[in-house]
């Protein structure tokens, strides 16, 4: 994936200060228990830092700016923020088309833990969004997870990132872009027509609109990648059958198999992983918001 000489988005917040918790404090355990919780059987980000929190003793992070960053986080910081500015650039265009004005999210980087609007969450929850304060938080330590945790490599792609014990280049880009799309969802008010419903749902129900709610996200991600490849170019070979893997890979069903050995669908949050990969693709191939309507497809 082709990513440097672009624009670097100015809505990065960088965090991940020497005094800030570390994601080596956290155990194994903590970082399975949590990811399940939340992932799999759909436990909200405050309840499942509750639940790490009994088994690490990990120090609170601060939230101050690093006085100085590594090589390895700097080049982070500018393949996120690059990703975040394609994003920025993306919707932009498609919100002038609507009529409106697009207000681009923050994205935070942080290490080990962080305090958001939402609530304080740990990294082995992963990468979220917060609409109460319309920002995106990534501890990037998430992505070697990605490759050493959840099997999702780098290899079927060239890539200009220096690192090769992460998830490829575009598994990144496709997880930036899925979180941007719950912001999306925020600013359409879809977000909040959803917690209306959940709130008058059973738990079953809850999760079936909460995999809905996740899918459109997948499938506007795949419109950000099919308008910036139109503006930059910037897919290679292999590109494409990487964020599918990843997409496969972060399935409920394939996680709670290889967690459990047993899938159990009334729990499923965020879709299978043939909803999933079948989701982005649409995004991908047709770049057309109208066709991102998971809310009224039978397919699901």
């Amino acid at each position: 994936m082709r990513w440097k000489g672009r624009r670097v988005s100015s809505n990065v917040e960088d965090r991940r200060g020497s005094s800030g918790a570390k994601v080596g404090g956290i155990s194994i355990v903590g970082l399975v228990v949590a990811f399940v919780a939340w992932k799999f059987f759909g436990v909200d980000p405050q309840q499942a830092y509750q639940a790490t929190q009994q088994i690490t003793a990990a120090q609170s992070q601060t939230g101050t700016a690093p006085e100085q960053l590594s090589a390895e986080q700097k080049e982070a910081s500018d393949f996120v923020g690059t990703i975040l500015a394609d994003t920025e650039d993306t919707w932009t265009s498609i919100f002038q088309q609507l009529g409106q004005s697009y207000v681009a999210p923050k994205l935070v980087l942080f290490n080990g833990r962080v305090q958001s609007a939402c609530g304080t969450a740990e990294s082995a929850m992963g990468p979220f969004y917060c609409p109460s304060d319309q920002k995106v938080y990534i501890d990037t330590q998430f992505f070697k997870e990605m490759r050493q945790q959840m099997g999702i490599s780098g290899d079927k792609n060239q890539t200009e990132l220096s690192r090769q014990d992460q998830a490829g280049d575009f598994a990144q880009a496709y997880v930036v872009a899925h979180e941007v799309g719950h912001h999306i969802q925020n600013l359409l008010g879809i977000s909040s027509q959803v917690q209306r419903a959940q709130a008058q749902a059973n738990r079953t129900q809850a999760n079936q609109l909460s995999v809905r709610l996740e899918l459109q996200a997948d499938c506007f991600a795949g419109i950000w990648a099919n308008r910036n490849q139109e503006r930059t170019q910037f897919l290679e070979a292999g590109d494409v059958e990487e964020a599918m893997d990843a997409a496969q890979k972060i399935g409920d069903d394939y996680l709670q198999k290889r967690a459990t050995g047993q899938v159990v669908p009334d729990s499923f949050t965020h879709g299978t992983s043939q909803q999933r990969m079948h989701w982005f693709e649409t995004g991908l191939k047709s770049g057309d918001l109208n066709q991102c309507d998971t809310f009224n497809s039978r397919s699901i």
